[in-house]
């Protein structure tokens, strides 16, 4: 994986059961999210600079493990699939025993921020997302993406 992430689980994210609360998981994946666009070329400046953006349309969050006060993790991101103004991301947190503890799936949509409207990818982000994709494209996908709540 070219991107990753990495945390410690503060104090403040355990809840009263003793583990990292579920809105936490939450946060920790937002946070590598920010990291991911800043990592394919849409940092502050760039943003700036094409008064262009992302927006997150939907998430899927799947919880496989606790996590702990003081616990170390790492987030990868994997693009499954994007096209002129859209990112399908997926993103794995491993703890400190390279586990899998929790996924994110996400619809991430390039928007133009002085039309607030969609618009494509600035070329130079567009090559980047492309560059991402071809390390995995023929990896097995993973089996949470697509999963739907149910018995």
């Amino acid at each position: 994986m070219s991107f990753s992430y990495e945390e410690i689980v503060p104090k403040e994210w355990v809840d009263y059961n003793g583990h990292m609360n579920d809105a936490e998981y939450n946060r920790a994946f937002s946070l590598a999210t920010d990291a991911f666009i800043d990592y394919i070329g849409l940092d502050e400046k760039a943003r700036d600079h094409y008064q262009y953006t992302i927006f997150t349309l939907e998430t899927h969050t799947c919880y496989l493990k606790e996590m702990h006060e003081g616990g170390f993790f790492t987030i990868q991101a994997r693009v499954l699939k994007y096209d002129a103004k859209r990112v399908h991301l997926f993103l794995t947190m491993l703890n400190e025993k390279d586990e899998l503890v929790s996924t994110q799936e996400e619809m991430l949509m390039g928007i133009d921020q002085k039309e607030g409207r969609p618009a494509p990818f600035p070329k130079a982000v567009e090559e980047k997302l492309e560059e991402i994709f071809e390390q995995t494209k023929d990896q097995e996908q993973p089996k949470q993406v697509g999963r739907q709540i149910g018995f």
